[in-house]
């Protein structure tokens, strides 16, 4: 039997549209409602046929779902939340896709007391957005966290958990407050790297006249990839977790603090023992299948 009969999607990126895609794919009974705030979008999705139908307003997509996802970046949640709060049925579970949790539980229970809250993170995607880019297989074998509240019922996270599994991801159940540590870590910091790096890039190739974007070596052009992520969602990831990912940086910055001083001293040994534990870490996710052994990371090689 399946978790729900109509499911809700407010926010048709690529999280949003890849949703639309994999439920088609897996639940093809289930009726899907979309909206996005964009009219432009709105439009394409229709050209899409991402949905059974497209609502022109967050309201109207979610009068009679039993299951309402916010796919929408975390810093308009509340927003959002407002929005519906009126037009929500009672027995509708809430849940959302952001990547910090913390705020989200916060705004969620804030607009809705009365309704099963089921925050969600699946920790899948790609640095492509807009409704173009959603893909049914985006989920299969990635993680889902999910992060409910305190009170929110086994019945409500399990329905919730099961929808997960069936679109193809592997689900785990976590405190928000450890969620977002985590992914300061795992998601968070790198991208903020990747933004300085190519941020100090582009700055020095204004002074190299376009040597650095002509000579880019695989290293750069992956920190590029990841340095094209949607910007309006990193900027709400950083400032609705800032504690935690101020404290991930500030120990980045000490061990860089360390490797600047190895490099200085001539000390190989310790530059070696560190790469080699790197390159341990880099084998460990592609035993646990959270990455493949394509060459180049899959590049084409003609």
């Amino acid at each position: 039997m399946l978790p729900f009969a109509r499911v809700s999607i407010i926010g048709l990126g690529l999280i949003g549209s890849s949703l639309a895609h994999a439920i088609r794919a897996k639940m093809p009974t289930v009726r899907v409602t979309g909206h996005d705030a964009d009219p432009a979008v709105r439009a394409r999705a229709v050209e899409l046929d991402l949905a059974d139908d497209i609502a022109d307003n967050a309201a109207t997509a979610v009068t009679d779902a039993d299951f309402v996802i916010l796919c929408v970046p975390v810093g308009a949640i509340g927003e959002v939340a407002a929005e519906i709060a009126a037009d929500l049925p009672a027995d509708a579970i809430v849940s959302d896709v952001g990547s910090c949790k913390e705020s989200v539980v916060i705004a969620l229970r804030g607009a809705f007391p009365d309704n099963q809250i089921v925050p969600a993170h699946p920790v899948a995607g790609t640095e492509r957005s807009g409704p173009d880019a959603g893909f049914a297989t985006l989920f299969k074998g990635r993680w889902c966290i999910l992060t409910p509240p305190e009170g929110t019922t086994s019945v409500a996270i399990e329905r919730v958990a099961s929808f997960w599994r069936l679109l193809g991801s592997q689900v785990e159940i976590m405190d928000a407050a450890h969620h977002d540590r985590v992914l300061a870590v795992t998601s968070h910091l790198p991208h903020l790297i990747a933004y300085t790096i190519v941020g100090t890039a582009s700055d020095l190739e204004e002074v190299t006249a376009s040597e650095v974007i002509k000579y880019s070596a695989g290293g750069f052009r992956d920190f590029t990839r990841i340095a094209a992520s949607d910007p309006t969602m990193w900027r709400d990831v950083f400032l609705s977790n800032r504690e935690a990912v101020l404290d991930m940086l500030q120990r980045f910055s000490e061990d860089l603090s360390a490797l600047q001083r190895a490099i200085r001293w001539g000390k190989g040994d310790e530059l070696f023992d560190l790469f080699t534990r790197t390159r341990d870490v880099r084998r460990s996710i592609i035993d646990s299948g959270q990455d493949d052994e394509a060459e180049d990371f899959g590049r084409k090689h003609d």
